[in-house]
């Protein structure tokens, strides 16, 4: 299997302050609101270099999106920036009234997505948050998987037209995509080929599956690995041409099962090609207080968890 590099680990979050830097210098139409998280959300440069394009709206996350959808009228292509949890179930009915259904051209960018914030506990994680934004009428829905993989995708929101929801996280990850590697949005990517199973990975989860795979390979079992980074769009020709190979799938995610990517996956097999399937995700709970580290491993969100689920599923094929 081709072997990827950690290059030094780093927080998504800081992908997406780099992405918003750059974004600052090439694009003046670009800006960006804040509740209250400048450092947390890495807007410091942002609001530096063009503070006449930097919000800070404090907290009042429903008045943030609302002007977001403001601004998107005289041309704006707004950024707004908070917590996971206070940027999707705060202001799920601003969202909805005021960003998808009137179709605004509203980035709204996430931090401390899912478990991995830790310590901060149960009330600032959420793990619903892919399920009520893709839910949504045209609004396109990002999970990065690393530093890279979030200043790309960054970048790329500004040039897309129509709300999008951008899905990222607080702790220190490994950095394994190439810098120059194109974010096209809605086109899934293969990382490693395999003909035994097909596992599909979302944001953190994208590196404890390749480590998966290698797991598997030592075991004898050929894993093709695929990094989904956009759930809405989804990329279904990809994960049907992978299926028809292999016959059978794992998903993996920092989410609730319900509603997040291995639900999506579950409706275009139901459909296309009905195959077995394992899901690797948090069995309909709320997370706790602990370190990410603890938390993954009690939720079974990490390598092992994959490898056994693989396990479980090549023995219902």
């Amino acid at each position: 299997m081709k072997k990827y590099i950690n290059t030094g680990s780093k927080d998504t979050r800081s992908g997406f302050g780099v992405g918003m830097t750059e974004l600052g210098q090439k694009n003046e139409n670009v800006v960006a609101l804040c509740a209250d998280l400048i450092g947390s959300l890495k807007f410091d440069d942002f609001k530096k270099n063009h503070p006449e394009r930097f919000f800070q709206i404090g907290i009042a996350e429903a008045n943030m999106i609302g002007i977001a959808a403001g601004l998107t009228i005289g041309g704006k292509i707004p950024f707004t920036g908070t917590f996971a949890n206070f940027s999707t179930g705060r202001v799920y009915d601003q969202i909805r009234q005021s960003v998808a259904y009137s179709d605004k051209n509203v980035k709204i960018c996430a931090s401390h997505a899912g478990l991995t914030l830790g310590e901060d506990g149960a009330t600032h994680q959420i793990l619903e948050d892919i399920g009520l934004m893709k839910m949504l009428p045209g609004m396109t829905v990002i999970n990065t998987c690393d530093h890279n993989q979030t200043k790309a995708a960054t970048i790329a929101l500004a040039d897309h037209h129509g709300p999008a929801y951008l899905r990222f996280g607080r702790p220190v990850v490994p950095n394994f995509t190439p810098a120059d590697e194109p974010f096209i949005i809605g086109k899934a990517i293969l990382l490693n080929e395999g003909t035994d199973v097909t596992i599909v990975a979302t944001g953190h989860l994208v590196w404890e599956a390749l480590i998966a795979a290698e797991k598997l390979e030592e075991k004898g079992i050929s894993a093709e690995v695929i990094n989904i980074h956009t759930i809405k769009p989804l990329d279904a020709e990809a994960i049907l041409k992978s299926v028809a190979k292999t016959k059978c799938i794992v998903t993996a995610e920092e989410h609730n099962y319900l509603g997040g990517l291995g639900e999506s996956i579950a409706g275009v097999l139901a459909v296309n090609n009905p195959t077995p399937q394992e899901f690797v995700a948090v069995r309909d709970s709320f997370g706790e207080s602990g370190t990410p580290e603890q938390l993954m491993e009690k939720y079974k969100l990490n390598n092992q968890a994959i490898v056994e689920a693989v396990e479980r599923v090549i023995a219902r094929k």
